[in-house]
């Protein structure tokens, strides 16, 4: 999959969906410092190690670039942004049993809006998909030609574990 743009001065606001999942018990924020290892461990045993990877470097920016969706002191959703390179988002992902509730949207945008409160103008998703949901929650389009992007030459993830 290629990347797309997203134009951040045409956001949507989201103030009354984080209330609504806020009644329903989500709370979506920023990740807080001390949470990295629980977000790592998330990210990892939830989706994969190479996500994972990159939503540990979201802690090295201050504040970190990481929000997550939680529900009853655990997490649920997680959306990250600057972990891969500048200006970039991702990756994202909502644990299974609590998709179809607005959360990844909620992660989304509030990610979207810190990037702007940043000062880009615009965004990049890298290596984007599910195109449609991006294209029908902030208007994001295809970058032409910008597949495989920057996701190329990577490292065996089965190499590192023949060298234990």
């Amino acid at each position: 999959m290629g990347d797309m743009l997203v134009d951040l001065q045409k956001l949507p606001d989201y103030r009354e969906e984080l209330e609504r999942l806020n009644e329903c018990g989500i709370i979506v924020r920023r990740a807080k410092p001390m949470e990295l290892s629980i977000v790592r461990r998330f990210v990892h045993y939830t989706f994969d190690e190479g996500w994972a990877d990159q939503a540990v470097n979201t802690f090295t920016n201050h504040p970190p670039t990481c929000y997550i969706a939680t529900y009853d002191k655990r997490i649920v959703g997680f959306a990250a942004y600057e972990g891969t390179c500048k200006n970039f988002f991702g990756p994202t992902g909502v644990q299974t049993d609590f998709r179809d509730r607005g959360i990844g949207r909620a992660l989304l945008i509030a990610c979207m809006h810190a990037m702007r409160e940043m000062g880009y103008a615009y965004a990049v998703i890298g290596s984007a998909g599910p195109v449609d949901f991006y294209a029908r929650h902030v208007g994001a389009i295809q970058i032409p030609n910008s597949e495989p992007g920057i996701y190329t030459d990577m490292l065996d993830r089965g190499e590192s574990e023949a060298l234990e």
